[in-house]
């Protein structure tokens, strides 16, 4: 069999997803649809995460009284972006993910106790691939024709009483989506060159 090239994104894929693609805080009044909110989870969810544990759970905000709740727990700087993006995401971390374990990861029955009891394993697992799993919601949003604006700065706390309560999820970071308005984009920082960055051993 003649062996195929490897697939590829073109240039206006990279650009879509990184080159040309920036953080948003102002927002066009257009709004996100509950289609599309599932398609960037249908899509996102197909990232990789180790032992595909999965620990991301994620609250998409959308009405006006339930982003007063949120703004309120957000940074005086975030407050008025919070405020007007069509939706903002609560990106979660459950840290009882590990009890998903038999079902994500059924060719090994013994998964979960290789977390179960054990609590700095569990935090430091749901940390990195929810964190990972956030990396990939604004990839696949981008990739949807969504723009995004992920934040810190707000009351971990505050968060998780507000939107987490009587669960074992917690909050790790919050990212507004919606369609931004250009306007008030100031120029691109800079990034890192290679030889800064990286290095090839």
């Amino acid at each position: 069999m003649k062996p195929t090239a490897p697939k590829r994104l073109d240039d206006n894929g990279l650009d879509l997803l990184f080159c040309e693609a920036r953080t948003h805080g102002a927002w066009l009044p257009t709004p996100v649809s509950e289609e599309t909110l599932r398609a960037l989870w249908d899509t996102l969810k197909f990232g990789p995460t180790s032992a595909n544990c999965s620990p991301l759970r994620i609250v998409f905000v959308q009405s006006r009284g339930v982003k007063e709740k949120l703004a309120a727990c957000m940074n005086r700087g975030n407050q008025a972006k919070t405020l007007m993006a069509p939706v903002t995401a609560i990106l979660g971390m459950d840290l009882e993910f590990y009890e998903q374990l038999p079902l994500l990861f059924p060719h090994d029955q013994s998964a979960r106790s290789w977390f179960a009891g054990r609590p700095e394993h569990i935090r430091e697992t749901a940390l990195r691939n929810s964190s990972l799993q956030g990396g990939y919601l604004i990839i696949a949003a981008r990739a949807l024709g969504l723009d995004c604006g992920p934040m810190s700065g707000f009351d971990a706390a505050q968060i998780d009483a507000g939107f987490f309560s009587g669960s074992s999820v917690i909050v790790n970071f919050v990212c507004s989506l919606g369609y931004g308005d250009p306007g008030p984009l100031f120029p691109r920082s800079p990034r890192l060159p290679f030889d800064e960055a990286c290095r090839i051993e």
